[in-house]
């Protein structure tokens, strides 16, 4: 029986090796000098995603062990950062995708997870009972720009504007440079996570119009903890792009964050815990039980079988 969720890694990165299928398991060679292959086994049935970086390549084999086991395999930039595909093996739970489509398309369901995002980023936050998403909007604009105000003063750079201008990209001040750099980093992330739980990218709570809404959704979450402070730490940087990448990349960590989080929000409140066998600790199980179909009244019903009624 494969670990729960809960229980396995959560992700693995690699860069710069050969990921292989031999007697004994998956492992990864890496060519030490011309004499010399190591070999690191992995432990793919206890991995919940497995993260491709630059210079890696995989044989079919062990794509074929991989999804056996349940491990998503997401082809990913250096560091982690950037995903640019994903690979989900067959048995991967639908669960939170059913969840986070019931919630996106229900509006007041939408609503309320757009203030728990809210108040997820401020936890002092006081909210009126009848919340608009335009009072959200307005809120969050007022305390980012705040908080823009806060870090400027701290590093002595005067005022601050964020200005993200592709087309004027090297006039920018190394704050903007940092920051966007490091923004790139963090949706690279949250789009690995996303792509990890099986959820679609595209459908956002606040941000809509772009297949990576739901990614921008989840990464404000992290700005105010991670780039902002990056970035204008960098604001004499003679080469700040590459510095909050580099910075970046050091804190894969966030990864398990982002996928509590994320869970988190697509669980109704009113979700109650009860004994070891919990709603919560069955949603986290990978495997599928066997197909059923759709009834809006009674609720899923056996597939398999011949539902027809008289004679033909």
């Amino acid at each position: 029986m494969l670990p729960r969720v809960a229980d396995s890694l959560s992700f693995l990165y690699l860069d710069m090796v050969r990921v292989v299928q031999d007697d004994t398991g998956v492992c990864a060679q890496i060519q030490v000098d011309d004499h010399r292959t190591d070999l690191v086994y992995l432990p793919t049935a206890a991995l919940s995603c497995l993260l491709l970086g630059p210079g890696v390549s995989i044989t079919t084999p062990a794509l074929t062990t991989l999804a056996r086991h349940n491990t998503s395999v997401v082809c990913v930039g250096a560091g982690g950062v950037r995903a640019y595909a994903g690979i989900f093996p067959d048995s991967l739970t639908t669960h939170w995708l059913e969840q986070q489509v019931a919630t996106w398309a229900d509006p007041q369901r939408r609503l309320e997870v757009a203030v728990r995002m809210y108040q997820m980023r401020f936890k002092d936050a006081d909210l009126p009972e009848s919340v608009t998403l335009d009072q959200l909007r307005g809120m969050e604009g007022q305390r980012m720009k705040a908080f823009y105000k806060i870090l400027a003063q701290q590093h002595g750079i005067g005022r601050f504007r964020r200005n993200y201008r592709p087309d004027q990209w090297d006039s920018q001040d190394p704050v903007n440079l940092a920051l966007s750099a490091a923004n790139t980093c963090l949706y690279g992330i949250v789009h690995a996570a996303l792509l990890a739980l099986g959820l679609s990218p595209a459908l956002g709570y606040v941000h809509v119009g772009t297949q990576h809404a739901f990614v921008y959704d989840i990464a404000d979450l992290y700005k105010a903890d991670t780039t902002l402070p990056f970035a204008f730490a960098l604001h004499n940087s003679d080469n700040p792009e590459q510095q909050a990448r580099r910075r970046f990349r050091e804190d894969l960590r966030l990864l398990p964050r982002i996928v509590q989080d994320v869970q988190s929000l697509l669980t109704p409140p009113h979700t109650t815990t009860t004994g070891d066998d919990t709603d919560e600790e069955h949603s986290e199980r990978r495997d599928v039980r066997m197909v059923h179909l759709w009834d809006p009244k009674t609720g899923a019903l056996p597939a398999g079988v011949n539902y027809a009624t008289g004679e033909a």
